[in-house]
């Protein structure tokens, strides 16, 4: 009887035992992070007459961050192929506080336009603190759909060969003030969304190589990884690359992919990334709920592959109109023109002049 107990006791106690004392190591971990996350937010950079090149910075989140960047004083190098649109930020920039906001011209696809860019921020103001590669594009279709699986390309060489390019040029610059890299990645780099598995590849890349990076450049340079959520942005608005490899608007397929999900202003994401990147911060996930998804998918990948299956794509042999996701945005936007008719028309109710028109 008594062996019997014993038995009983190394089949119980042993994975109670190991249980609190995982919980009990993740309780002493989290008061860690969260008293070193503290410290940081006390201690955190001051950039003040620091230098910051930013990639794709004419729109979205690159534009907020150099206004961001700018109400800290920060020196500017904003790089991006639209010139016209980059002396509109800059101008900005520095009515918002910067000393100076250098346009160049630039595309990070190629490699000498990179080494170019970042030598010409480096000359002219003597100096490189941060880099933030932000510069990307987001292919939409299904993988079968795609007529020319080579002219999607682009997603790679923008979003993962852009980040790299700037870096390695960058790298020697960044050592020589102990700076940072801020690398805009994105949930889509863990969260397989059908019609996105380039931008969804591409994006996974970019968080493999800058957490190899990290290992390999030790504390001589900082790497923050962001992997945004949904940010209000050109992208977010339909801007896609279409299945032969050309940025267009399609506000269909945007109300498929995006349906009624809310989406954080770029201002409110752009504050956020560069108070983590002067904290130091390893990774931001901005909005935070999205981390509540991440670990759904780690811990329930089945749930997250069945909800983006049913309602992202419509059932065996009907169009895309027919996706859930699709009908769900229909809904809502009909919902909408109905508040904002009753809105129009409610001044002339109160006063009975709609019911005078309509007798």
């Amino acid at each position: 009887m008594i062996m019997a107990n014993d038995n009983l006791m190394n089949i119980v106690f042993t994975p109670i035992s190991l249980v609190t004392l995982l919980g009990f190591l993740n309780h002493v971990y989290r008061i860690y992070t969260r008293v070193e996350s503290i410290w940081r937010t006390v201690f955190k950079e001051d950039v003040t007459g620091k230098v910051v090149l930013i990639t794709g910075a004419s729109s979205g989140i690159g534009e907020h961050l150099a206004y961001e960047y700018a109400k800290r004083g920060a020196c500017l190098a904003l790089v991006a192929r639209r010139e016209d649109r980059l002396r509109h930020v800059a101008s900005k920039a520095e009515e918002m506080g910067s000393p100076y906001a250098l346009v160049i011209q630039g595309d990070v696809t190629n490699a000498e336009d990179c080494r170019r860019f970042v030598n010409t921020a480096a000359t002219v103001f003597g100096r490189l603190d941060h880099l933030v590669t932000n510069a990307g594009v987001c292919p939409v279709s299904l993988f079968e759909d795609i007529p020319d699986v080579t002219q999607l390309a682009p997603s790679m060489d923008i979003n993962f060969w852009g980040s790299v390019y700037s870096s390695y040029f960058a790298i020697p610059h960044l050592r020589e003030t102990h700076g940072k890299i801020v690398v805009i990645s994105s949930c889509a780099s863990w969260l397989p969304a059908p019609r996105m598995s380039f931008y969804n590849a591409s994006k996974a890349a970019v968080v493999a190589m800058y957490e190899t990076l990290r290992v390999e450049l030790g504390t001589e340079i900082g790497i923050t990884i962001v992997t945004p959520g949904l940010i209000e942005s050109e992208m977010t608005g339909g801007k896609f690359l279409n299945q032969q490899g050309r940025l267009g608007m399609d506000k269909e397929m945007r109300d498929v992919q995006l349906s009624v999900m809310p989406l954080e202003s770029t201002a409110e994401c752009a504050e956020s990334i560069v108070n983590s990147a002067l904290r130091g911060d390893k990774y931001l996930t901005e909005p935070e709920w999205y981390r509540s998804i991440f670990w759904v998918k780690a811990f329930c990948p089945d749930a997250i592959e069945w909800s983006n299956r049913f309602f992202l794509l419509p059932p065996p042999g009907r169009s895309v109109d027919d996706a859930r996701s699709k009908k769900i945005a229909d809904i809502a936007n009909r919902c909408k023109e109905s508040i904002f008719w009753f809105l129009e028309i409610l001044p002339s109710l109160a006063t009975g002049s709609f019911l005078l028109d309509h007798n």
